[in-house]
This record gives structure tokens, sequence and C-alpha cells, in this order.
């Protein structure tokens, strides 16, 4: 099966996959795929916001649901759980808004939302509104970085060239999140 065939089959269910799974890189790309011509951007746009808000729903489900586990105390004694529950004591409003936007707590924080009081209808209904809020902001990022990059070298003709500038893209991010992560380590 070829490239071709496995985006345009899987396209828009690998978005809302990857939207929860893996975040904005898939985002990004889908925003990229849409500019040129696969997707329409606002399918791109729905299904990054119902995979990201799916699966924080069931991040916080399983927080709701296994608080007192043994597994779950594990996890309690990350710090980024710690920096989660503090954050959400401050802001419980602006915070379950705003978690996915911060890093190196967007997986953590609604599994310890869902330790918490807070109902569930608050967390889906403001859940929902960010996950929208996101998947526009990522998903048109991607989309303006395909004008960027179409300008630059000229209009992607393949899959495989769009691939490759994903990819490129996923490279340039991992190389700044293992820079903040270095940068945070030396700090702390």
């Amino acid at each position: 099966m070829t490239i071709e065939t496995l985006v345009a089959r899987y396209g828009l269910l690998a978005i809302f996959v990857g939207a929860g799974v893996e975040g904005e890189t898939v985002v990004a790309g889908g925003g990229l795929l849409a500019h040129q011509g696969m997707f329409p951007l606002a399918g791109v746009m729905a299904a990054a916001a119902a995979g990201s808000a799916v699966a924080d729903g069931l991040f916080f489900a399983i927080g709701r649901k296994f608080r007192d586990h043994r597994w779950a105390e594990r996890i309690r004694a990350k710090p980024a759980f710690g920096r989660a529950l503090d954050m959400l004591e401050r802001y419980p409003t602006g915070f379950i808004f705003a978690f996915r936007f911060l890093y190196g707590l967007r997986t953590v924080s609604p599994m310890a939302i869902g330790t918490t009081r807070v109902s569930t209808r608050r967390f889906l209904a403001l859940n929902a509104a960010a996950a929208v809020v996101w998947a526009v902001l990522i998903s048109t990022i991607g989309y303006v970085f395909g004008q960027a990059l179409a300008k630059a070298v000229g209009r992607l003709h393949s899959v495989e060239h769009i691939v490759l500038a994903i990819g490129g893209l996923g490279i340039v991010a991992g190389g700044i999140t293992w820079l903040v992560r270095r940068r945070v380590a030396a700090k702390s």
C-alpha cells in the first residue's frame, strides 16, 4: 500500500488519533496536508478537536476511576502531577482551559484533574471548548507553515514531499523540546 493510499484512506482518522496521542506535530502536519489540498482545513480542525477532547476525557475518567489505586499513587509522585494540582487549585477554570498549551503538563493534567472534586460536566465543557481553540490554532499554524514552505521551495508535488516536510517539522519540534528539557534540568 502506498503512502498516498494510506493518507487518503486514514488521514482524518490518523489526525483524530494523533491529536490525542501525540498532539501538536500531528495536528500541524494535518494543517500542512490541508494546505496541499489533501483534506479540508475544517475537517482537520474537527478531527483534531475531537481527538484531543476524547483523549483528555479518557485520561480524566482514568484519574477519576483509579484515584486511589497504587498505580495512580506512582503518577501522583511525579513533579508534573504536583504542578498540575497546584495550578488547578489557584486557577481552576483557567487551568482546565489552558493545560493543553502548557509544556510538560498536557497528558498528566486531565488525569490529575480527575482525582479532584472538579465535576465531570464542568471538565468536559471546558475541555471541549479548549480542544476546539487548540485544534484551530495548531492546524492553522500548520496551514500557514505550508504556505510559507510552498513559497520557499515551490509547490510540494507528492505525498512523499509532504511527509518529509512533516518529518522535518517533527525533528525541529523534537530538537526544541530536547533543548527546553535540558535547560529545565540544568536549572533544577
